[in-house]
């Protein structure tokens, strides 16, 4: 196992992370497989990566991630823990609803976390977040009263995170990106502003639908020459732990070009990366209409399609109707934005007939 440095905290993390979703007891939407294991299962498994030298483990409240926290917490007391590096993470974005949650959280875990996320931050929440007795106001004075080690912004979107890096009050920002969804990724690449700040990598196997397509030594190698400190593997047998942390991946270099070529041995992609340049002046997320497309056809079916129809048959009227069309000028790619929207909608249209 290779190490990294977690940006100015003066931690160490390895360079693949165990993310804790899937040994969770029960069902989890986002994942196709479910796998249940007891606490002394869960615990072994992590016990299992930990041998291998992980040593950075993330999680949780249990209304997002079940009693994923609770088992994290019983291996904890299993290990030196010093030797491992725990975060934990809340949707919750006012000051108050997030210092109650931080306290349930190490009672939970029977330990101090070292990062403590705000998770799912997106535009309709920043501002609550950042501002004045927000969300990461409240962190900031719980890492000042030691309860917590360091502050935390987790978004899937770049402008979010391209406003949090630039906060003084974070320490760490976790986002997702994988060999498929690379966008973000490139993004933060040649930002200069994320060279100073820890970055968590989540979403590396996209919930396991890049799994198939792609070996493990494939997806992992692909995403090794970004500049991350930790990439989260999400892991939930002996198995999964064996094939993410029993290697030492060597770094690959895949074009995208060669990424939407395997895909296409399935069926047609929509060829996005989700840079999220697309900004629609109806306010529609083109990109992650883009994304479900693509997961829709990976093994994602009802939950794809349920997250599609929330919203597409507005963007539909929208995009064919749009004259300016800002998100075609942005888009790296040249994708013809109306005729993919299209597809999406063709697609709806013979699931929901099927």
């Amino acid at each position: 196992m290779r190490y990294r440095k977690l940006g100015k905290t003066g931690l160490v993390v390895s360079e693949l992370g165990f993310g804790t979703i899937p040994i969770l007891s029960g069902r989890v939407p986002v994942l196709p497989e479910y796998f249940s294991p007891d606490t002394d299962t869960a615990v072994a498994i992590m016990k299992k990566a930990f041998d291998y030298g992980c040593n950075f483990y993330d999680t949780a409240i249990p209304e997002e991630y079940g009693d994923a926290e609770m088992k994290l917490g019983v291996f904890a007391k299993t290990v030196d823990r010093k030797k491992i590096v725990i975060s934990d993470k809340a949707r919750f974005y006012g000051g108050g609803d997030i210092y109650r949650e931080v306290l349930r959280s190490v009672d939970n875990l029977g330990t101090k976390p070292d990062i403590y996320f705000v998770h799912q931050v997106d535009e309709s929440n920043v501002d609550e977040v950042l501002g004045k007795g927000g969300a990461l106001d409240a962190l900031y004075d719980l890492k000042r009263e030691g309860k917590i080690g360091f502050t935390g912004i987790a978004s899937h979107y770049y402008d979010v995170l391209l406003r949090a890096v630039k906060d003084p009050r974070v320490d760490v920002l976790q986002g997702s990106g994988n060999i498929l969804e690379r966008g973000m990724l490139d993004r933060i690449s040649g930002e200069e502003a994320f060279k100073g700040k820890g970055f968590i990598l989540n979403k590396v196997y996209a919930a396991g639908l890049l799994i198939g397509p792609f070996s493990v030594a494939e997806l992992i190698g692909g995403i090794l020459g970004y500049p991350f400190s930790s990439a989260l593997l999400g892991v939930g047998t002996f198995e999964q732990a064996e094939a993410a942390f029993g290697t030492e991946y060597p770094p690959l270099t895949f074009s995208f070009e060669e990424v939407l070529k395997r895909l296409k041995n399935s069926f047609d992609p929509i060829e996005c990366a989700r840079c999220q340049r697309c900004v629609c002046p109806f306010g529609h997320e083109i990109h992650t209409s883009f994304r479900q497309f693509n997961y829709f056809h990976l093994g994602k079916e009802y939950w794809a399609a349920g997250k599609l129809k929330m919203d597409l048959e507005q963007t539909y009227a929208h995009c064919r109707t749009c004259e300016d069309k800002p998100c075609m000028k942005e888009c790296p790619r040249g994708l013809y934005v109306p005729e993919e929207i299209g597809r999406i909608h063709g697609l709806l249209e013979a699931y929901g007939n099927a």
